[in-house]
């Protein structure tokens, strides 16, 4: 493979989001925009959970967990579905769970969840969140365009009334739905307030949406009208399946949703606070996949130990186990990506070598300049990383990323400086080593990869 024809493929990627993921990535963080320009491999689990989409285009429901270990690829593939979810017209709304921030709990740790959704919450014409009074925005765009269409014109006194009925004829639909009257009559104010400038009382049923009123009382006060719930840690998730039928009602193909961190379930001390949430995940799991759910995708990523724990972890709550193990069928060696839970396999050495090959070709676009590696010292650190102890199989694209950034910054910045000089002798290749005793398939030395096990 030539490096530079390698390297004159690669589409030409917006400086502005070059910058953010090069730097992401040196960081160990997620990029947010950009994913798709180093995605490599996991072919399968995207075409498993783009069906999903399709499911939910249709009016269904859904509910995934991405199981790896830290740094494996969970956070990556999350981000990049949610940005071909935006690309194919859905909403998106994503958050990190937290010590603060979980499914259930007292003194708004649940409600918080929810805050941080609609606070995140995208649209294709607002990639980076906060669409929330955009959407809405558009919703009622695009009904007086209808009805102008339809021969009603702007300035005659009938406008209006067509346009509240379409509003009210849309909201009443959802009425029937858990907390879907109170819901209904804070967008209808909010729709009100909209088209008269009232700058306040869109304000107050933004903050009602949002779920940011400590109680009944204040919210009553600054709306200027009764309502009889508000958006708290209890009800929360119902409100969110309310935000997916509103979603489809207003021209988008439904509501994905993302929550990551999963593990901060796992970590809660208390028993019956942690069984709690794990209750929580027990109801979305029913309702999206019993239909009651309607254009709802809830994706949720998470460590082996959040999942497999019998003592602290889903496995140790029988009703989500019995639903989420393996069945005895699923032997090893196989693949599943139909059931519930989507286990991220280690990249390949060609997917890693791939992956390391991509990188160098954006960091020469980002900077100008061709990195200092040749093709063979990129395969070397290739192999400087798997030889490490468990490497072969506990290697993630995280942490060997970073590493290889940071071999390219120093380069960059040390021009007398070699690859050699860098990298030395890091650490020693072991493949002339020999384990105790006879080795056998599982001990032996792995061969070091070399560009040629690739085909590009």
């Amino acid at each position: 493979m030539d490096m530079q024809e390698n390297h004159s493929e690669m589409p030409k990627v917006p400086k502005r989001i070059l910058s953010s993921l090069l730097a992401s990535v040196s960081a160990g963080v997620v990029p947010r925009a950009g994913a798709p320009y180093i995605a490599i491999g996991r072919k399968d689990e995207i075409a498993a959970l783009l069906s999903d989409l399709e499911t939910v285009n249709e009016g269904g429901g859904t509910m995934r967990f991405l199981i790896g270990r830290y740094g494996s690829g969970k956070s990556f593939l999350m981000q990049l579905i949610r940005g071909y979810a935006l690309e194919r017209d859905f909403l998106t709304a994503d958050a990190d769970l937290s010590p603060e921030r979980r499914l259930y709990g007292s003194g708004g740790s649940g409600v918080a969840t929810y805050r941080e959704l609609i606070r995140n919450l995208a649209s294709k014409a607002s990639p980076d969140g906060g669409a929330l009074p955009k959407i809405i925005a558009r919703w009622i765009s695009d009904l007086q365009a209808e009805i102008a269409a339809s021969g009603v014109s702007p300035e005659s006194s009938g406008f209006a009334d067509a346009l509240n009925r379409r509003i009210l004829a849309t909201l009443r639909e959802m009425e029937n739905l858990v907390g879907g009257f109170d819901f209904a009559h804070v967008l209808t104010a909010y729709y009100r307030a909209y088209l008269n400038g009232d700058d306040l009382g869109r304000s107050a049923c933004l903050r009602w949406l949002r779920g940011e009123y400590a109680n009944k009382t204040e919210a009553r006060r600054e709306l200027g009208f009764d309502i009889s719930v508000i958006i708290d840690d209890d009800n929360w998730y119902d409100f969110l399946k309310l935000w997916a039928s509103l979603a489809r009602s207003m021209g988008y193909r439904g509501l994905v949703v993302f929550i990551d961190e999963c593990v901060n379930l796992y970590k809660i001390t208390h028993r019956v606070s942690r069984e709690n949430n794990y209750e929580k995940i027990l109801a979305m799991f029913n309702d999206t996949l019993q239909g009651r759910a309607a254009g709802l995708a809830l994706v949720f990523g998470g460590t082996p130990q959040f999942l497999e724990d019998r003592r602290r972890g889903l496995f140790g709550y029988e009703a989500l186990r019995s639903r989420l193990c393996d069945s005895r069928f699923a032997l090893e060696g196989f693949k599943n990506l139909i059931g519930p839970v989507i286990r991220l396999r280690r990249l390949s050495d060609e997917e890693l070598f791939a992956l390391i090959s991509r990188v160098t070709a954006l960091y020469a676009q980002n900077y100008g300049q061709q990195p200092r590696v040749t093709e063979a010292e990129m395969a070397e650190f290739l192999n400087i990383c798997l030889a490490r102890a468990g490497a072969d199989s506990m290697i993630t694209p995280r942490e060997m990323l970073r590493d290889y950034l940071t071999v390219l910054n120093i380069l960059m910045q040390n021009p007398a400086a070699t690859f050699r000089d860098v990298v030395g002798s890091a650490v020693t290749l072991k493949t002339d080593a020999e384990p105790d005793g006879e080795p056998d398939g599982e001990s032996a030395p792995k061969a070091a990869f070399t560009p040629d096990d690739i085909d590009f």
